[in-house]
């Protein structure tokens, strides 16, 4: 099993960046996929989760900001991050959670982390 992600970067507040995330190794549309990330000093964040049939779910914090994705045909998914603030530096893991039904943790997969920093 293999997550790559890519897409990170420096970006102003307000800006807007979109990750991706192309999985390998496994039935990728059977899949549920998650976004985590981890700010400096702190624990892991669930961020965003999608369920094989497209239905998504997001963290309070980037509700209505971030939109996840996926394109089975590629096997990768997406994180289209708008409206970027301060608060939203992190690194950004995709994920895939140990249970299908589960998009919040445990996670099996982990990427190698992409890092976006917002910041003037």
């Amino acid at each position: 099993v293999q997550l790559v992600e890519s897409g990170g970067g420096l970006v102003q507040p307000g800006g807007s960046l979109r990750l991706s995330c192309a999985a390998s190794g496994f039935t990728f549309s059977s899949s549920a996929m998650s976004w985590a990330r981890q700010a400096p000093g702190k624990g892991l964040e669930w961020v965003s989760g999608i369920y094989s049939d497209g239905s998504t779910y997001y963290a309070d914090s980037v509700k209505g900001r971030f939109t996840i994705s996926r394109d089975n045909a590629k096997n990768t998914v997406y994180l289209q991050m708008n409206s970027l603030e301060p608060e939203d530096t992190a690194v950004y893991y995709c994920v895939r959670p140990v249970v299908v039904d589960r998009i919040r943790g445990p996670y099996d997969y982990w990427g190698q982390g992409t890092q976006v920093t917002v910041s003037s």
